[in-house]
């Protein structure tokens, strides 16, 4: 397998992503709220999360509709995430995906609406009445839920809103990220596994390939909040600086930065080594390098 293979896997799943989003997220919601939530999760965003789901999921053989599943569940997450994340009451932010922000396009109240349904849907299509089995339902929205909650996603966003003027130390800054950012890619990598079987010494490298990449995309987006204009990474450029929040960049420099994001490309590298996958993780082999090679 080839780098062109991956892009052709790579176009393949993401056709598959993008059709059981239009067919599962409706349009039919009442007062517009369905098409606010169209316009928060449709046609954009590099849909990192439901690739490292179904990558995961081919690895150890598993099964590929639940796995579809879980990986548009994992993005209704992210989008979810991030149309709150940009509200005033948050970070503020104008443009996401190249576009105006939820909320600057539908009005505060129908953002967090939207935001409020994409979540709840997320878990709607993790537990279809029939077509997979109620322990793996039970499974994939267990992770789910953890990664996105007060052990995740919720509280490394709370430990970012708690750091503004405050400069935090490495290890610090790593917590926050490993919760913010991290715990919702390690996640991906988790539900895709979940889809079939594997070992616990497979399911834990694994893991750690999750933990080590989710903090390299991390890293590599505080590279290029500072080296990036916001017309390539379709969202407002310098918004961390100028709201002083503590980054990679501003605690290690832009140097030491790429380094450490080359460090924790190598770890998910070492890890996928672990698993003994061998070819079967060659997709996730390519993702992690384009984490780290990314533009935007």
């Amino acid at each position: 397998m080839t780098r062109s293979d991956y892009e052709g896997w790579a176009l393949r799943q993401l056709a598959a992503v993008e059709s059981a989003l239009e067919s599962w997220v409706p349009d039919d919601a009442p007062a517009g709220l369905g098409q606010a939530m169209r316009y928060g999760v449709l046609d954009g965003g590099k849909r990192l999360r439901p690739l490292l789901v179904l990558a995961s999921c081919e690895a150890v053989h598993g099964d590929a509709a639940a796995a579809l599943r879980a990986a548009v569940a994992v993005e209704l997450i992210h989008a979810y995430s991030l149309v709150h994340d940009d509200m005033p009451c948050m970070d503020n932010d104008m443009m996401r995906r190249g576009k105006p922000t939820v909320h600057v396009q539908y009005g505060q109240a129908q953002a967090m609406l939207a935001g409020d349904a994409m979540q709840a849907l997320a878990f709607e299509v993790l537990t279809p009445a029939s077509a997979m089995p109620p322990a793996l339902q039970a499974r994939l929205a267990g992770l789910l839920a953890r990664a996105a909650g007060h052990a995740g996603m919720a509280g490394g966003q709370a430990i970012d809103l708690a750091s503004i003027g405050h400069r935090l130390d490495e290890a610090e800054l790593r917590e926050m990220h490993r919760l913010k950012t991290g715990a919702l890619l390690q996640a991906s990598v988790r539900m895709g596994a979940a889809c079939g079987e594997c070992s616990p010494a497979v399911w834990d490298a694994l893991g750690d390939y999750g933990a080590a990449i989710g903090l390299a995309f991390q890293v590599v987006d505080d590279i290029l909040d500072v080296t990036q204009a916001s017309e390539t990474l379709g969202k407002t450029a310098g918004k961390d600086h100028q709201h002083n929040k503590p980054t990679y960049v501003s605690v290690l420099g832009l140097t030491a930065a790429r380094d450490h994001a080359r460090e924790l490309c190598a770890d998910a590298h070492r890890a996928l080594e672990r698993s003994r996958l061998g070819r079967n993780a060659e997709w996730l082999s390519v993702l992690a390098d384009k984490i780290v090679e990314r533009d935007n």
